[in-house]
């Protein structure tokens, strides 16, 4: 089969569609062959040699897929050869085929294209573990979302709104159109707007309850300005660097919560665990169209070198999907 490979770590020129190994099945796995694969921030991380994937991952990218069982591995029988599935990864997804635990497949929800279904593991386990099990969002709270129109963000607004959640993003001004249609009900535009005042604002002076953050250092210090008393900032993303100064008497104050998580090096138990209440809470809603899966772009995965190029450059609303040719 191919996958796309990482010749050396670098810039989105050294993806290379190349010949390797086909999976095989170990207990408890099933071989998927991928009709497309979602593109994350993480991916870029890897490729540029900061963030190896764990061990016993295919050394490729690709935290998420779609796609048809062809193989099943003993001890599984919830899926069979031939079920529509997609699928949470530890790496592996921009190939031909891919083997993954079974714990950590989903079915294709009802009403989403095979190749659109691509768009939505990564995004969905992130939100729900995130947002609703560990920031313990509440109907009636706000959450403050950074990066509103990323694949993240345009699945945290869906999934807050749809749990009736007041919403605010950050995002560039030109997307805030999409953004509110989502869901999202106040927008900040991060480069000529301050998102702790509008917070404030928005929300009486009170603050927003959760806080889903992607920046990390740079952000440390107005999240927590913007926080609420009692209030949860959750940390899933260092974009805006690792080590920052904490104002312990502010997060005393507001007797706040920070809770910085990662997915990726979860233990397999873990991960299935976030999988079957993602198809417990949020695949209804998807089905009932209450939550769609946002594709910005579709990509030949020989191609992914470009795709990278438009995630680095920030103008997508949404996923961007790498399609097996």
């Amino acid at each position: 089969m191919y996958a796309v490979t990482v010749t050396q770590p670098g810039g989105p020129e050294v993806l290379e569609w190349s010949e390797v190994d086909d999976p095989r099945p170990g207990p408890g796995e099933v071989v998927v062959e991928v009709a497309a694969a979602g593109v994350n921030r993480a991916d870029l991380l890897q490729r540029a040699g900061f963030y190896p994937p764990p061990a016993g991952a295919p050394p490729y990218p690709g935290l998420e897929c779609s796609g048809v069982v062809v193989e099943v591995g003993s001890g599984v029988r919830e899926w069979q050869p031939g079920d529509r599935v997609c699928a949470l990864l530890a790496g592996g997804g921009y190939a031909q085929r891919v083997a993954v635990p079974a714990g950590q497949v989903l079915p294709v929800p009802d009403g989403v294209d095979l190749v659109d279904a691509a768009a939505l593991p990564e995004v969905a386990c992130t939100v729900w573990s995130n947002v609703f099990e560990t920031g313990r969002l509440q109907p009636g709270e706000t959450l403050l979302v950074h990066g509103g129109a990323s694949g993240i963000g345009t699945m945290a607004i869906q999934l807050a709104a749809a749990h009736r959640a007041r919403v605010i993003a950050t995002a560039r001004a030109d997307k805030h159109a999409a953004l509110r249609a989502l869901g999202a009900e106040v927008l900040v535009d991060y480069q000529t707007e301050d998102f702790v005042a509008v917070t404030r604002e928005a929300t009486g002076d009170a603050g927003a309850n959760v806080i889903l953050d992607i920046m990390g250092a740079s952000y440390l210090d107005r999240n927590l300005r913007a926080l609420a008393v009692d209030g949860r900032l959750v940390v899933i993303g260092l974009q805006g660097g690792r080590a920052a100064e904490l104002n312990l008497g502010t997060l005393l104050a507001k007797r706040g919560t920070i809770i910085a998580t990662a997915l990726r090096s979860r233990p397999v138990e873990q991960k299935a665990a976030i999988v079957a209440a993602v198809r417990e809470h949020v695949w209804p809603l998807i089905a009932s169209g209450r939550v769609r899966p946002v594709v910005h772009t579709r990509l030949p995965m020989p191609e992914a070198a470009r795709a990278h190029e438009v995630l680095d450059a920030s103008t997508h609303v949404g996923k961007v999907l790498l399609v097996t040719p």
